[in-house]
């Protein structure tokens, strides 16, 4: 890519943002492309001891005067003798008929894992891998475009998300696998063991940002004689995205190339009887066959090029 070529505009289905490390709050950010059905918000962080409440807000704007209608106000609140969550509405500046859930899944003095995932008609939202309620919306998602996190919260990391295209075995919700690492980002190149190899319904997953002048990104896995059967190359040059065999056969994958230089990224590799399914920051882009012997024989995973790596779960 030439230093002075532009790129064709990343439409908004496709647009992620890198996780935020340890904000402090108040704290407010924008929502790159806004919210959608099929996004996805995970908020990892504690609850102080000596919290009384407070809130996750999804707004239509950021302005102070006059204050922004809220399409989605999230409102833990401890310091009533029966904790419980208020769900609202701000519209006009005026609340609406409010929410309530009386039995908070969330603790003082704990650490949580809430995702917010944003469907057609409702958000629903879970607490430490389980459901613990839903709101339909009384504002259009498609005006959501500000998150802001107010009150008592320790908040660890803030990640922003699309749902797997992939059946995730008839879950209510998918995997959202927090970001907080030792680091907030990992070496490249990057290598894991598989010492099991891969097997049917087993999903690799890796996310990071790109680079702001990138050469290639490969994701390549090796065999127990450390050969490489195949490799998953994205070159910046021709913005061109293949699988590479063995022998360095290569087959261009017939989709739009959605590696953007400093935009976050998020890559989904699915074992489905003999092959591997790829799936880009959310859209599902075709797969490759290898055989269900080839892919239990895999004993490493590793990932190198022009990227800041956030996550690497498998």
């Amino acid at each position: 890519m030439s230093p002075g070529e532009k790129l064709d505009p990343l439409p908004d289905t496709f647009i992620l943002q890198p996780p935020v490390f340890h904000p402090v709050v108040p704290y407010v950010t924008t929502i790159f492309g806004g919210l959608r059905a099929g996004k996805m918000v995970v908020l990892q962080g504690a609850v102080p001891l000596n919290a009384r409440r407070f809130q996750v807000d999804f707004q239509c704007g950021c302005s102070l005067h006059p204050r922004p209608d809220i399409a989605i106000h999230f409102n833990p609140r401890f310091h009533t003798t029966k904790p419980h969550v208020i769900c609202n509405t701000l519209r006009g500046g005026h609340w609406q008929a409010e929410a309530r859930w009386p039995h908070l899944a969330l603790q003082k003095g704990a650490s949580f894992l809430i995702l917010f995932l944003f469907g057609n008609e409702e958000m629903k939202v879970s607490v430490n891998g389980q459901h613990f309620l839903h709101y339909r919306y009384q504002l259009p998602l498609s005006r959501v475009d500000t998150l802001g996190i107010y009150g008592d919260i320790l908040v660890t990391a803030v990640g922003f998300l699309n749902i797997s295209p992939f059946v995730e075995g008839g879950s209510e919700y998918p995997v959202g696998h927090p970001f907080l690492l030792k680091s907030p980002s990992l070496e490249v190149p990057c290598s894991r063991a598989l010492p099991q190899g891969l097997w049917p319904g087993q999903v690799i997953i890796v996310r990071g940002l790109v680079l702001p002048e990138p050469k290639d990104f490969t994701l390549s896995l090796l065999d127990e004689a450390a050969h490489v059967p195949v490799t998953l190359r994205a070159s910046f040059a021709d913005r061109t995205l293949a699988w590479v065999s063995r022998w360095g056969r290569k087959k261009l994958i017939l989709a739009p190339f959605l590696f953007y230089p400093q935009r976050f990224f998020e890559v989904l590799l699915l074992c489905q009887e003999g092959e591997l399914k790829l799936a880009l920051s959310g859209q599902g882009v075709g797969a490759t066959s290898l055989g269900q012997q080839a892919l239990e024989r895999l004993r490493e995973l590793r990932i190198s090029g022009s990227v800041q790596l956030y996550c690497v779960h498998y």
